[in-house]
């Protein structure tokens, strides 16, 4: 495995804009539903356990090996225009990287983030496990960098809820990979109302 690349695809250094979107938290924060450390940690993990380990990841891992079909299925479960656009955005960036570096393009028409992710693992020749594991740690760390800007916390509060919460990584992983079509599924409704009330939040710092 190159843990270089590895690392190069999990980096909050790669330039497709996550820093922008915060994946509806900021709309939770302004709802009062996330007020401090303790909160954030409860309503990240809920997301990764409720949408990313049932959802994304599966999908992340299915696009490794099937990609045009399962991007147009994720596109379809994206709840609100912000959440599709910032998937497509952050697809379409990483898919220009890939040509400006020239790897490839990725070969669907509107590739989203997680297509554009799974493309670039199977083009570095990635180990798939370790692969979906880097994509769940670089969705964590933006959640994590989200909570410290829009609460605020402490780095030390952030750098806690990571170490708690990034301990559930491999294991969602493992399940992602052992799930059946049939059981994949996307419950999160106080994530996509609370997503649909940020379109039009009057004051915010992130694009989601």
């Amino acid at each position: 495995m190159n843990l270089a690349k590895l690392l190069q695809l999990a980096s909050p250094a790669l330039p497709v804009g996550a820093y922008s979107y915060s994946g509806g938290f900021e709309a939770a924060v302004e709802a009062g539903v996330v007020l401090d450390a303790a909160s954030a940690e409860r309503w990240i993990g809920d997301v990764l356990e409720f949408s990313m380990a049932r959802m994304e990841a599966p999908m992340v891992y299915r696009m490794m090996t099937g990609l045009k079909d399962w991007n147009e299925v994720f596109l379809a479960t994206r709840e609100t225009a912000e959440l599709r656009a910032e998937s497509v955005q952050m697809g379409y960036s990483l898919n220009r990287l890939f040509k400006d570096l020239g790897l490839g393009e990725v070969p669907v028409e509107e590739p989203s983030f997680p297509a554009a992710f799974a493309y670039a693992a199977a083009q570095w020749k990635l180990e798939p496990e370790a692969a979906l594991q880097a994509y769940l740690w670089a969705w964590l760390e933006n959640q994590v960098m989200a909570a410290v800007k829009a609460i605020p916390l402490g780095q030390t509060d952030g750098q806690r809820i990571l170490l708690q919460l990034g301990d559930r990584i491999a294991g969602i992983a493992k399940s992602a990979m052992q799930m059946k079509d049939e059981d994949l599924g996307n419950f999160a409704p106080g994530l996509a109302m609370l997503s649909a009330k940020h379109e039009t939040q009057y004051s915010r710092l992130f694009r989601s």
